[in-house]
């Protein structure tokens, strides 16, 4: 009986253990409009900060929107601070207007640049930690680029596009519905010259509804290979071979612009770091499925870099 309780014991003491956090949470709001999660590692007071930087879309510091729960950049920042780097995520600013019932319908592209600035600038004042890195998820990479110009010790690009927007989308267009790719074309010519339209058929109305075809034309206008090229910092650029919204194609592009860089491409990494043994199916399966795993690599890589 003794013998078995002494295992029982040892049992749940390596289960606390296993389960413990290596570091202290505190909630943070920047301003009035971005709020967000400190994660200090509990080992080193002075430690490097790394500011996670969402995606498209109505993202919140988590990496989720209304109907999509994955848990990707949670995941990310408690895997980098359990090994001894800071990090700092936040909701989008449009995730706080949603909450509240009082969405702003003239965000534009260069007010999550400014919400990004503003948070790398918070931490530069408090002066907390040694050095300040931005790590930038899919549209956010290229916001993260503009952010940590002559501002940030290092840039991390995750899955993030070496192309304007518009010939990100036109690629997508051109591989699932190609009978409206010059229909595209049209839009995003008018787009370009900072105006709007309504030629457009239907069944493109959600991408190119009038209401957002302002926040378009601002985005257009940032070419991540030219931008990336004035960052004089170490960049890491990181993309997975199974990301289905942006190619690794998109991470040579950026490469190619700035041979100093760090580039890692991870096998069977799809757009939200998980790793997908399966087909199409699964990967946007996951997209939803937050039992899942980040796909080790990406924190490996990451850790090195920074390191």
């Amino acid at each position: 009986m003794k013998f078995k309780f002494l295992i029982l014991t040892v049992f749940i003491t390596c289960s606390v253990f296993a389960q413990e956090k290596l570091f202290t949470a505190e909630e943070i709001a920047i301003n009035e409009l971005i709020d967000g999660t400190l994660l200090t590692p509990n080992a080193n007071s002075k430690s490097v900060l790394a500011i996670i930087i969402a995606g498209s879309g109505p993202t919140n510091r988590d990496g989720n929107q209304n109907f999509l729960k994955n848990n990707s950049l949670k995941k990310l920042a408690e895997g980098l601070s359990n090994q001894n780097i800071a990090t700092f995520r936040y909701d989008k600013r449009i995730v706080k207007q949603i909450r509240k019932g009082k969405v702003d319908k003239n965000i534009m592209f260069d007010d999550f640049v400014t919400d990004a600035v503003s948070v790398l600038d918070y931490f530069k004042e408090k002066n907390r930690f040694s050095k300040i890195y931005i790590i930038g998820h899919s549209q956010g990479s290229l916001v993260g680029m503009l952010a940590a110009k002559d501002k940030a010790d290092g840039f991390i690009s995750l899955a993030g596009a070496g192309q304007t927007i518009d010939a990100v989308i036109l690629e997508q267009v051109n591989k699932t519905a190609p009978m409206f790719s010059e229909d595209c074309k049209k839009v995003f010519n008018v787009l370009k010259q900072n105006k709007t339209t309504t030629d457009y058929p239907p069944a493109l109305a959600s991408m190119f509804d009038i209401s957002l075809q302002p926040f378009m034309s601002n985005w257009i206008q940032y070419n991540p290979v030219e931008k990336i090229k004035e960052l004089n910092m170490p960049i890491l650029i990181i993309n997975g071979t199974k990301d289905l919204q942006v190619s690794t194609e998109e991470a040579t592009l950026l490469k190619e612009a700035t041979p100093k860089a760090e580039i890692k491409i991870i096998e069977n990494m799809n757009h939200i770091l998980f790793t997908i043994a399966g087909d199409n199916l699964e990967n946007s399966k996951s997209y939803n499925e937050s039992f899942r795993e980040l796909n080790p690599e990406v924190i490996e890589s990451i850790v090195k870099f920074i390191n």
